[in-house]
């Protein structure tokens, strides 16, 4: 691989609720950088970011935040502000992906199939259930499981998600029993396939825990749906204008035969057991190449 930067930037922790999880990625990604042959200056994303990046004065910038500032377009902003080519995708990209009601509008533009869902006020929905059981109570923008409710047919009682703190509105999703699949997209290209097992949900835990979660790659499904799944997850890619590496979550649904959009990641995990790099090494693409392959797909105005 030809080489456009040497000195890199790995931009990770920062103030949001996945700081944890974006410090492991960042580090993964560090590591595998160095492995590449790349300068690397790991940077936590705090108030003085500005400082940290005049500072170190890097080529590019390997963005491995999670959740919001750093993935819904406002780290991007100051990046394009800089001058400074940056991974994944831009401003408006990541901020369409962050706010699962306004990317849900360009989804169902796309003709892309989701879930009914409804914005509702935490008192409003704690009061009484705003949707028939079984649903799903989460931030309409934040990722990786947090803050979701799940409420099961038959729940007497809806979720007390009034507590201070809480969101405007939160989205009530209608609850899509059966298979969990996704599929990582390279530069608009499809990866594979995985289908993800777990004990009970899939929550913040199952995903970044070891052995939280069991994912089989490629999964063990037909392959008309297989082709479906990749089909969908490179329109939903494309319909956003997403750059880089993304990844589309999605449930299927056996029993009527419907695959369901659930999110578009911008930044998806690159820890230990995250979907991404398994996916890219069952392709037979090294961690290190990877990362390395992200880098000098960077640039501004993405």
């Amino acid at each position: 691989m030809s080489r456009r930067f040497e000195h890199i930037a790995v931009l990770k922790g920062g103030p949001s609720a996945e700081r944890a999880v974006s410090l492991v990625s960042g580090h993964e990604c560090a590591v595998g950088l160095r492995e590449a042959g790349y300068r690397v200056t790991e940077i936590d994303a705090g108030d003085d970011l500005l400082n940290h990046l005049n500072e170190a004065r890097p080529d590019a910038v390997f963005n491995a935040l999670h959740g919001r500032w750093g993935e819904d377009g406002c780290v991007q902003g100051i990046l394009e502000w800089l001058r400074i080519p940056y991974t994944h995708s831009g401003v408006l990209a990541s901020a369409l992906a962050m706010d699962k009601e306004h990317a849900k509008t360009i989804f169902r533009a796309a003709g892309l199939p989701l879930a009914d869902s409804i914005l509702a006020a935490p008192a409003d929905i704690a009061r009484d259930h705003v949707m028939t059981p079984p649903y799903v109570v989460k931030p309409y923008n934040e990722g990786s499981s947090v803050g979701i409710h799940l409420v099961l047919t038959g729940a007497n009682t809806p979720p007390q998600v009034a507590v201070p703190g809480a969101p405007a509105r939160l989205m009530v999703e209608r609850y899509i029993a059966g298979r969990e699949l996704t599929v990582a997209v390279q530069n608009g290209e499809p990866l594979g396939v995985t289908e993800i097992f777990v004990d009970g949900w899939y929550d913040y835990d199952a995903k970044y825990k070891a052995g939280g979660s069991r994912h089989v790659i490629p999964a063990d499904i037909p392959h008309t749906l297989a082709r479906r799944s990749m089909d969908s997850a490179a329109k939903a890619h494309e319909a956003l204008g997403c750059k880089g590496i993304s990844r589309a979550d999605f449930r299927y649904d056996p029993d009527e035969d419907a695959l369901i959009l659930l999110e578009v990641n911008t930044q998806p995990g690159m820890t230990p057991t995250s979907l991404v790099p398994e996916q890219a090494a069952h392709r037979g693409v090294r961690f290190a190449d990877l990362v390395a392959w992200m880098v000098e797909d960077a640039s501004c105005g993405r």
